[in-house]
């Protein structure tokens, strides 16, 4: 009797007949599987909207500089002279105001001897992405104030 009523039970068992639900155990189990990938998950996705923010100020400063040497083809001496963030402005309307508000994009800029500029786009989270050019010289450095990191490579330079 007692055999026949195990085998009835595990057959049960094996058919689905009397699962109607999960049991609290496996429950608690997948909850702690979904917590822990979270925490992996959460402080990657972080992460990345300080690189996408970076990689729109890297975007601004690559703008900016064609904005620049725009500028100073039109002039008819080719000199960087009047190349100001309001005609650099003029020339590419989608660049940060050097005047921006806390938290957004601001931009920069310095012409010394009409052949050397610096363009510098500091982004909402703080990072800091410079254009220097010196003759045919151009470097690209950057420099990481949040603590989240961001798009500036440890080496302190970036590519255009």
């Amino acid at each position: 009797m007692l055999l026949q009523n195990l085998r009835a039970r595990i057959g049960a068992r094996l058919s689905g007949d009397r699962e109607a639900g999960f049991t609290l155990i496996e429950l608690l189990v997948v909850m702690l599987i979904l917590g822990i990938l979270a925490a992996i998950a959460l402080p990657a996705f972080f992460n990345q909207k300080n690189k996408a923010t970076d990689s729109k100020a890297k975007e601004n400063a690559h703008s900016a500089q064609v904005a620049m040497e725009t500028c100073a083809t039109e002039n008819t001496s080719g000199s960087y002279s009047g190349c100001t963030a309001e005609a650099l402005g003029k020339i590419e309307p989608t660049l940060p105001t050097t005047t921006a508000k806390a938290g957004t994009e601001s931009m920069a800029v310095s012409v010394s001897e009409g052949t050397k500029y610096t363009l510098t786009i500091t982004s909402s989270i703080g990072n800091t992405f410079t254009v220097k050019r010196e003759g045919s010289k151009i470097e690209f450095p950057c420099e990481t104030k949040s603590s989240s990191g961001g798009g500036c490579p440890s080496g302190g330079t970036w590519t255009s």
